[in-house]
């Protein structure tokens, strides 16, 4: 019986396979798959694959174009077996017994959602982030969150992480539901983790950084903010309205557009009229906020 399926997406990341594949081969829980996509690397994530293939029998390798980190994660979830999911990016690291720990602690409590924190790591030149994976001071262990509870606590609180690889979900639940992956743009969990949140009422925090997370110079995160950052933002938010105009959905908007137009300040100007035209357009100032408004239009 496969205990958890583990999706990773690969694309031209050569230098960490090592270090991911190694996580995974060796975890104390043994009854894993790990779904290798192969998104059109043009490097050598290829070779890594075969030869993690050969070691470990777990190990399922698949090969598609080119489709984005959504795309990949979609083909994975068709070859799922197991009874939890985890989505975990190919530049990281797993904790030798997170899939354990995570797996264990949700079948005692038979949650649909599991959420844990991380450490963070810094690839030489790599940009600093200004936020942390660690909400052991607002989240307790051992209780039961309603996911709309949890959203607004997350939120109030400025503590809402998105990124899918903070989540251990139950498969069955998370199949029933029929949510993947937006395909096309870039910050997808953004628009996946609130409508995955907001339909579940059985989740659980677990207090342990679990994961070793790699910010690279060359990552999103480490690449310079550009209007594309925006304009996927400002689809998230149509997504989720057209998905369901509600209080939440309406907090997570100002919570999330007046960060981004306040580090949209960083654009050049001639690419500020386009996203602010558009948010104009989608009604969405009231959400951005005269702060940051003034911000993206006068800081240099």
């Amino acid at each position: 019986m496969v205990k958890v399926s583990v999706i990773l997406p690969i694309y031209n990341v050569g230098r960490y396979l090592d270090d991911a594949f190694l996580s995974l081969i060796n975890q104390s829980l043994k009854e894993i798959e790990i779904i290798a996509i192969n998104d059109g690397a043009t490097d050598n994530s290829q070779e890594l694959i075969d030869k993690y293939t050969t070691i470990d029998s777990r190990i399922k390798s698949i090969k598609q174009a080119n489709q984005g980190l959504s795309g990949a994660r979609n083909t994975g979830m068709k070859y799922c077996q197991g009874e939890y999911v985890y989505f975990m990016d190919s530049d990281d690291i797993l904790e030798l017994n997170a899939l354990e720990v995570c797996y264990n602690y949700a079948k005692k409590y038979n949650a649909d959602v599991c959420l844990f924190d991380a450490d963070i790591f810094y690839e030489e030149n790599a940009s600093i982030v200004p936020w942390i994976y660690d909400r052991s001071t607002i989240l307790k262990e051992n209780y039961i969150y309603k996911g709309e509870d949890l959203f607004s606590k997350l939120l109030d609180k400025g503590q809402h992480r998105a990124v899918v690889w903070l989540q251990f979900i139950k498969w069955d639940y998370l199949n029933r539901l029929c949510l993947y992956f937006y395909p096309g743009i870039i910050h997808e969990d953004e628009l996946f983790t609130p409508q995955l949140l907001l339909q579940t009422d059985k989740i659980l925090y677990l207090n342990d950084k679990l994961i070793k997370h790699r910010v690279r110079s060359s990552s999103i995160q480490g690449k310079k903010y550009s209007k594309r950052n925006i304009n996927c933002y400002l689809t998230v938010i149509d997504e989720l309205l057209r998905w369901q105009d509600s209080p939440i959905i309406r907090k997570f908007a100002r919570y999330t557009l007046s960060k981004v137009f306040y580090t949209g300040h960083l654009i050049p100007l001639r690419e500020k009229f386009g996203v602010y035209w558009r948010a104009l357009k989608s009604g969405y100032l009231k959400y951005i906020g005269l702060k940051s408004s003034a911000v993206f239009w006068i800081k240099k």
